[in-house]
Parts: C-alpha cells; sequence; structure tokens
C-alpha cells in the first residue's frame, strides 16, 4: 500500500521534468506544439493539443482528467496513470484563487481545539497530485504540520515532494512524507492519528461507495476533512452561445460515466459525512477565468468539449465550430470563463468525544 519517501529540500516551484519546460510551448499555435487543423470539426478531435489530464486520452478513450483510482491496481510494478505535471502547474493558481477561504476559519478552530501533540498537526493529503493543496494550505495555518502525501503515481509524488512548503504561517517547520496506493482504498487505520484529511478535485472522480468509505474513514479516525474542487456541472462562459448548454449537458453525463459521482459528488458528500454525525460546510469556489489565465482556458475548453464529444458524437460538427469559435475568443482577449467548483469541509466527531 505505502512506499515512504524522504522529502528533498524544497526550491519554490515545481521541478523541471520531461517534456515542455514551459506549458504554453505544449499548446497549440505556439513553437513545438500541434498545428490547428483547418476544419473546424477536426479540433474536438485534435487531442494530442490537450495535456493529459486536461481532457480525455486518445489512448485510453472516457479516461478521466485526474488519477486514476481503478483498473490496475494499487500502483505495484504496472506503469501508473500520469497526469502531466504541466496540466496540474497550468491550473495551480487558478485553485489556488478559487479555494473557499471561508472555510479556513472554523477548520484552524478545529484543529486549535485538538489535543497537543509533540509532532504537531498530521495531514494526509488524498491524490496529492503535484502537491498543490499543500503548498496552498500549510501557510494558512498555525503550528507544526506533516503531511502525508498519498498518490498512485510516483511521478507525480516526486514532484510533491520536492515542491513541499518548509515553514507554516507562524514560522513553524513542516515536513512530508510520501505514500503510494490506491486512494479509494483508504481505511480508518491508514489516517489513524490524522488531524485532518484533505483533497482537491477528486469526489467527483468516485463512486458513491468509494466516497462512502472515505467518509467512513474519516469518521472513524475522528478528524475533519478539507475536500476542495468538486465539479458541479455549471459553467458560464462570455457571451453566451446556444450550444452552452448542450455542451454542459454532455459534459455532465460523460463526468458521470461508470457510476462516477460526477457533478453530484459535493452533495453526495454532504449526505455521506452527515450520516457519520460529521458538521459539513459547503461552499462555492469558481475558477474565473479571463485574458491573464488563457493558457488554461484554452486547454479547459478543449477538454471540456472534448469529453462532451465523447459522450455524444453527434455533436462533433457542431462542436468542432464552437470550439474553433470560443478558442478564437480566447486567443483575442475576448473570452472569460467561470467554472463552478465546491469546496467542503466535514468536522468529523473527534475520536473520544472530545474536540
Amino acid at each position: 500500500m505505502t512506499e515512504p519517501a524522504t522529502a528533498t529540500p524544497y526550491s519554490g516551484t515545481i521541478p523541471a521534468q520531461p517534456g515542455p519546460r514551459d506549458v504554453t510551448d505544449a499548446l497549440p499555435g505556439r513553437p513545438g506544439s500541434t498545428v490547428e487543423p483547418e476544419n473546424p470539426e477536426d479540433t474536438v478531435g485534435a487531442t494530442t493539443s490537450v495535456i493529459p489530464g486536461a481532457g480525455p486520452s486518445a489512448s485510453r478513450p472516457g479516461e478521466r482528467a485526474t488519477l486514476r483510482l481503478r483498473d490496475g491496481g494499487d500502483g505495484g510494478d504496472g506503469e501508473p496513470a500520469r497526469y502531466a505535471p504541466e496540466w496540474l502547474q497550468l491550473r495551480e493558481p487558478a485553485d489556488a484563487a478559487a479555494r473557499a477561504y471561508e472555510l479556513l476559519d472554523p477548520l484552524r478552530i478545529r484543529l486549535a481545539n485538538l489535543p497537543g501533540r509533540a509532532d504537531g498537526f498530521v495531514i494526509h493529503d488524498i491524490g496529492c497530485g503535484t502537491g498543490s493543496m499543500g503548498r496552498w494550505l500549510a501557510p494558512h495555518l498555525d503550528g507544526a504540520q506533516h503531511w502525508v502525501l498519498h498518490d498512485r503515481d510516483p511521478y507525480l509524488l516526486h514532484f510533491a515532494a520536492v515542491a513541499s512548503p518548509r515553514s507554516a504561517a507562524d514560522g513553524s517547520h513542516v515536513t512530508v512524507e510520501t505514500r503510494r496506493g490506491d486512494v479509494a482504498r483508504l481505511t480508518s487505520d491508514a489516517l489513524s492519528g490524522a488531524s485532518l484529511v484533505t483533497a482537491s478535485a477528486l469526489l467527483d472522480v468516485l463512486t458513491r461507495d468509494e466516497l462512502g468509505a472515505l467518509a467512513a474513514a474519516c469518521a472513524g479516525a475522528g478528524c475533519p476533512a478539507l475536500l476542495t474542487l468538486s465539479v458541479a456541472g455549471r459553467v458560464e462562459l462570455t457571451a453566451p452561445h446556444p450550444m452552452d448548454q448542450e455542451i454542459t449537458e454532455a459534459f455532465n453525463a460523460h463526468q458521470r460515466r461508470d457510476g462516477l459521482l460526477g457533478p453530484d459528488a459535493a452533495t453526495a458528500a454532504a449526505e455521506a459525512f452527515a450520516e457519520h454525525g460529521a458538521t459539513v460546510k459547503l461552499n462555492p469556489s469558481p475558477w474565473r477565468l479571463g485574458p491573464e489565465q488563457a493558457a488554461l482556458t484554452e486547454q479547459w475548453l478543449r477538454g471540456w468539449v472534448g469529453a462532451a464529444v465523447e459522450e455524444r458524437p453527434e455533436l462533433a460538427a457542431r462542436a468542432g465550430t464552437y470550439l474553433a469559435e470560443r478558442l478564437e475568443a480566447c486567443a483575442e482577449g475576448e473570452l472569460r470563463v467561470v467554472v463552478q467548483h465546491t469546496d467542503l469541509l466535514a468536522l468529523c466527531r473527534p475520536v473520544g468525544g472530545t474536540g
């Protein structure tokens, strides 16, 4: 289940990795990138111009744009799914700006009421990717922290460890370890001693049973959970287009494939944690994308429309024209997008009834 690792010194950024050094080098219309198709209909099928993780994979139709939780075991000797660090790096500033700061105060209050620990708080980050949650949250919390980073992909775990923060809000020490394994199989025993469980963009790629198991594990360990950036299934683009709703509905159906929760995840999570007696708080955490986020918007558009067409192939011709128009508006700095997400804080009852 686990492979502990020692973090190397923090360099302040995600380290260099195979592939484009600058994520914009991988985008269409830039040096070294895929050439734009002349036929707008082909725009949707140009999956090679989508950074892995931003949209459907040409080699694995239907694969989710986050870490794979099933289909391949728990990270043994087989090659794990890789979701490009370039994509996670590209979305990290938008994620940080979107996160619901309103949930931090009730979280701080709960953590302050925990019994003192010589080694500080122990925080498990589930499906950590390149570690963006730790880079955002650790500097917002006082006190020494030990982060346990969980992911199936050792490639991403390496970056998460190297780029982990070194200090808390009050200057206290922050340490980190990595654990490779299937995050859908966590138990309360694995979370024993945890002060907090965190995750980003994870709930929507769980089934209801997997979500129930996560809620039960957190409740069994008596620790709160901060679960952020679950897709809400609502998108607003300027200027409105007749196909916006069709693409949204097809994308949402794609997210619900194979019993995954997709845009129903936040509501289902609130219900699952409440069944275990947790106090649950939900807050919106929308991406707000404008000209300054054009590279992210372009990749998100391609992935969003690509997933919709994969779900409803009959949309391909019209969706190709739609995407070409949206990409042109994005390139000209005229497109603004709000992608709705939801952040959830579940304050589980502490073990022993205190806190």
